[in-house]
């Protein structure tokens, strides 16, 4: 579907709803539409098998490596309390047939309730437990799994086991205190590998993996807040070193509203690098659909009134030959003209960048209706894909006035009920409220529809599990074995002086506990191994893949001999490079490899004098900056491993000002 393109919609939006870009918005900018956010933060646990089976853990397949498939379909139960959960009734609509894609390796009958659920794995629970107290809650005095009913076919059985452990906690930023509503503990669900027309397929090797959820009260209010705030938590929990860490091990659901708006959850965050454009373009998003909300408010009285009309129509009725709606035709696809009474400049209102009004509904056609893209043209669209002339005719069929918005939609003759149904709904909604709604996230930070938000009656106890008492004793002992927190740490590496510019990547890697150890058990300045692990070793982890051996253990090792031999710190990166590749290799191999040869401070100095000769007759430079970096250039070899480079070049800079 062509778009409006970006220019034009952020002139002609600002006008109306003051929409400012992610750079340019201030604190100032988010108080005026009442930005608010929380977190619901996923991490998995480092276990050797999953939360309620004996499965292994962390084992992963390419999507063609599978042994068997299992087909569900989803079908909508009455709760207790005699009502259908709206997500299940879109579920419902949708028609998909769910594949579930399962190897032996890593899947048992426990994954289709065929078995009951094995007791809880402990470990998983003692992680758990350990994160639970570095967020300050209140652990439970007895965990009582509870089902949790699972939606959208992620999981097969179609509920989640999950067990809450604390309650009311907070995390500190740099300018505030975050509240943590709860912890729980749960097993994870299914990878999607595809959700196309009617079909959807998950891998399981995810599936029943113990994971975490950590949940913040609403407390972030600038989309920068809500960042650290995400940022923070997965800090604290790799300071435990006892989670998961890669693609897909954390992921976060992003909680936004704006004021009047609704909570809407912005699903599988897979990078806090996202969290800001993302969380602010949906509060601006809620914004303009309150303004579109009050335009069509004022402009129909009685919306209770309000009626979409729709006419099936044919190519010979009014000579639609452009593509795609010619090609809908050949595909043999129903094509259905509606009319959006006094709904003009509707469709075409900016939402979020480089999206409208119109995008809101082409996307719930293919997720509930499961027409794929592209699915529906309409009469305010900047390149249309139906001419003018098309359109007078279309709206001569439909009796459309001037102030009516039309809209044509395609799709196969059996997803057609559910197609206008569709439009119709979120035509209503749009009358009334932003809609409660899970969105998908994307890399450019807008999102799409995703889901109906689950309603809050949706867990219910696991029979099939006992109640697990928590004894005081028992948290006491992992109170006594806690980290430090991730706030004391970084008061501690700026006490050391360690440049803030390294501490995302120390805390991100759990780096700090070695930078603790090889400063206690070697005696090195913590500054020098802060700057050593956050510039050069970041370099080398960054720009070269490390041996299936290698570990951060080595690095401890490494620097011990450094300092049983007298040698420099900065010998540690060429050796490191190596241990990198050849986690084996004997350090004196390293040093004969390397050329190195130890030397007194003396026999580096003696040349200095002669180099500086040397770089005035060949007259390379007057400034003396730069016979010290030359004279440099050609001792540094020498000197790395022997003699602080620091100092050295205080020494070189003193000698060159004194033959001055």
């Amino acid at each position: 579907m062509k778009r409006f393109s970006p220019k034009r919609n952020y002139e002609s939006s600002r006008k109306l709803i003051a929409y400012v870009s992610l750079h340019e918005a201030t604190e100032e900018d988010y108080r005026r539409i009442g930005f608010k956010s929380g977190l619901e933060v996923h991490q998995q646990l480092a276990t050797e098998s999953k939360l309620f089976c004996r499965c292994p853990a962390g084992i992963y397949h390419e999507d063609n490596e599978y042994d068997a498939e299992v087909i569900r379909h989803m079908r909508p139960t009455l709760s207790e309390l005699g009502e259908y959960d709206g997500t299940a009734l879109m579920e419902f609509k949708t028609r998909k047939e769910i594949i579930y894609r399962i190897n032996n390796e890593n899947a048992c009958t426990y994954e289709v309730d065929d078995t009951p659920p094995f007791p809880l794995d402990r470990k998983a629970l003692d992680i758990a437990l350990e994160i639970s107290l570095l967020c300050k809650l209140n652990i439970v005095g007895e965990v009582h799994i509870t089902r949790k009913q699972y939606l959208d076919g992620s999981i097969p059985t179609g509920f989640q086991r999950s067990a809450i452990l604390g309650v009311e906690g907070e995390i500190e930023l740099s300018n505030k205190k975050v509240r943590i509503i709860q912890l729980s503990i749960e097993e994870d669900s299914c990878r999607e590998i595809s959700d196309i027309g009617h079909t959807r397929v998950y891998k399981t090797d995810r599936l029943g993996m113990p994971l975490i959820e950590t949940v913040t009260y609403p407390d972030m209010l600038t989309p920068w807040e809500l960042a650290e705030a995400a940022e923070y938590i997965r800090f604290l929990n790799r300071s435990t070193g006892k989670v998961r860490t890669g693609i897909g091990s954390g992921r976060e659901d992003v909680n936004v509203s704006c004021e009047g708006g609704s909570r809407v959850e912005v699903k599988g965050v897979a990078h806090n690098s996202w969290i800001p454009a993302l969380s602010h373009n949906e509060a601006f998003r809620q914004y303009a659909l309150l303004h579109i909300r009050d335009i069509l408010n004022e402009r129909i009285k009685d919306p209770s009134g309000w009626k979409m009309s729709s006419r099936e129509i044919s190519p010979g009725e009014t000579g639609l030959l452009s593509e795609p709606v010619k090609r809908a035709f050949d595909n043999n696809m129903s094509v259905y003209a509606l009319r959006l009474p006094l709904c003009k400049q509707i469709l075409s209102h900016f939402t979020q960048p480089g999206k409208i009004f119109a995008d809101e509904l082409s996307d719930r056609l293919k997720v509930i209706a499961c027409i794929e893209k592209p699915n529906m043209s309409h009469s305010e669209e900047l390149e249309p894909l139906i001419t003018k002339s098309q359109w007078k005719k279309i709206s001569s069929v439909l009796e459309a006035g001037d102030d009516d918005a039309m809209i044509l939609l395609w799709g196969p003759p059996e997803d057609i009920p559910t197609a206008l149904e569709t439009v119709e709904e979120r035509m209503q909604l749009a009358f009334k409220e932003v809609p409660n709604e899970t969105r998908k996230s994307f890399p450019d930070g807008t999102t799409m529809f995703e889901r109906v938000l689950p309603g809050k009656d949706r867990m219910y106890p696991d029979t099939d599990s006992a109640p697990i008492p928590l004894h005081d004793d028992q948290i006491e002992e992992i109170r006594s074995k806690l980290p430090e927190s991730v706030s004391d740490r970084i008061k501690k590496m700026k006490q050391w002086g360690i440049p803030e510019d390294t501490y995302r990547y120390i805390l991100s890697k759990n780096l700090y506990p070695l930078i603790v150890s090889i400063s206690e058990d070697f005696g090195f300045d913590p500054r020098d191994i802060g700057i050593f692990l956050g510039h050069r070793f970041k370099n080398i982890e960054g720009t070269m893949k490390a041996h299936k051996n290698f570990s951060y253990e080595i690095i401890h090792n490494l620097l011990g001999f450094i300092r049983a031999q007298d040698l420099r710190i900065e010998i540690a990166g060429p050796m490191l490079k190596v241990l990198y590749l050849h986690p084996k290799m004997r350090y004196e191999s390293i040093l004969t490899t390397l050329n190195f040869k130890k030397k007194e401070i003396d026999e580096i100095l003696a040349p200095i004098e002669f180099l500086y000769e040397k770089f005035k007759q060949e007259r390379i430079s007057e400034d003396s900056d730069c016979a010290v970096n030359w004279i440099m250039g050609q001792i540094r070899k020498q000197a790395t491993g022997n003699v602080s480079l620091g100092d050295l070049r205080k020494i070189v800079e003193k000698r060159i000002k004194a033959d001055d």
